[in-house]
């Protein structure tokens, strides 16, 4: 893949939008609404060949968890990108990781859901933990 689209959700305090804003390549910041994120999505270039999504869960700590699905009205999406490749890459980084397959709830299915949609499977959503853990995982992988 070459041409990757990193999102995040807005909110100072947020690290996804700490993440995505660090990291090379092009970013976004979807809105933290329904219908906000919803027209955001809509309004994305289609030429990105993959994009990583990255939602703030305060139920973890010390891990990023790998999504594999989104699930709106019953309908379940599945990412087609590799999430053991995805987790190989953030153990040779020093964050270690898992992957689920239980569709979370919110903004972030939701965002998920329409990624998915959009990209034809070409997303993944990436789950990290807030800011105070977010930062010490950071600090830890860039002193192994």
């Amino acid at each position: 893949m070459s041409k990757i689209l990193y999102i995040g959700f807005k909110g100072q305090n947020n690290s996804s939008a700490a993440l995505v804003k660090s990291l090379p390549g092009q970013s976004v910041l979807l809105t933290n609404s329904f219908p906000g994120l919803k027209k955001d999505i809509e309004g994305l270039p289609a030429e990105y060949d993959g994009v990583c999504l990255f939602g703030a869960d305060k139920s973890l700590t010390d891990s990023f968890r790998i999504e594999l699905c989104a699930e709106r009205d019953g309908v379940r999406l599945t990412t087609a990108l590799e999430p053991a490749d995805i987790s190989k890459r953030l153990a040779e980084a020093g964050i270690k990781s898992m992957i689920s397959d239980t569709p979370t709830h919110y903004l972030c299915n939701e965002a998920y859901w329409y990624l998915l949609e959009k990209y034809r499977g070409r997303a993944v959503l990436i789950h990290i933990p807030t800011m105070r853990n977010f930062n010490a995982i950071m600090g830890e992988s860039n002193h192994e």
